[in-house]
């Protein structure tokens, strides 16, 4: 029997990169859903969860005999959901939110795989604390077009020299986009296997651990 493509049911370059760096043979097909697509009392882990369910059932007509892969990110700052945002006015007002906070992101992972009517899913969380950021250095970083598709407005690979995060619990790799260490073993569950050796900066930070980053 042929083995499944594995369909990737997202736009975002830095799932595409975890993916690559992980040794995964993919296709990119991004998903065409309405991500305000869930109840108003919704918790930020559920709205991931649903997110990542509806992106991967948006593919399953087109794609009934693969395996396909969804996620979705958002940032949790206390009960309150954060996902991308619209225009740079939104991305300003996320970032003066959590500047100097210590908040949430987690990630909804979604793997289906129709012709067996197989279906997984789950979510992964980590703690992430953000310096405090000056109206200037907010604006300064908005007016570079990075927080485009970033939930919470901001990416933790964005700024080396000077990071917004200066601590992290949990995945790394899940803060990035995609949670690799759950993605591997729900992956492997629908009988995807990568065909290559992991490689990569990213694919070194995909345990579960503690970052101490510069300038605490």
């Amino acid at each position: 029997m042929d083995t499944p493509r594995l369909i990737l049911a997202s736009a975002s370059p830095r799932r595409r990169e975890l993916l690559i760096e992980a040794g995964y043979d993919f296709e990119v097909h991004p998903a065409d859903i309405d991500e305000e697509d869930y109840p108003s009392q919704m918790l930020p882990a559920e709205i991931a969860q649903r997110l990542a369910m509806l992106k991967a059932q948006e593919l399953v007509p087109r794609f009934p005999d693969d395996v396909i892969l969804a996620a979705d990110t958002v940032v949790a700052f206390g009960d309150v959901p954060l996902g991308k945002p619209a225009n740079e006015t939104e991305a300003a007002t996320m970032l003066e939110m959590l500047s100097g906070t210590t908040h949430v992101v987690v990630t909804g992972v979604t793997v289906l795989r129709p012709a067996k009517n197989f279906s997984i899913s789950t979510k992964v969380m980590s703690a992430v604390r953000m310096r405090s950021l000056t109206a200037k250095e907010i604006a300064r970083y908005v007016a570079t077009g990075d927080w485009q598709g970033k939930a919470g407005g901001y990416g933790i690979q964005d700024h080396h020299k000077d990071p917004f995060v200066t601590r992290m619990a949990g995945s790394h790799s899940n803060i990035v986009g995609l949670p690799m260490e759950a993605t591997r073993e729900l992956l492997l569950s629908a009988g995807i296997e990568p065909t290559a050796k992991p490689a990569g900066t990213m694919a070194a930070a995909m345990t579960n651990h503690e970052i101490r980053m510069t300038n605490q």
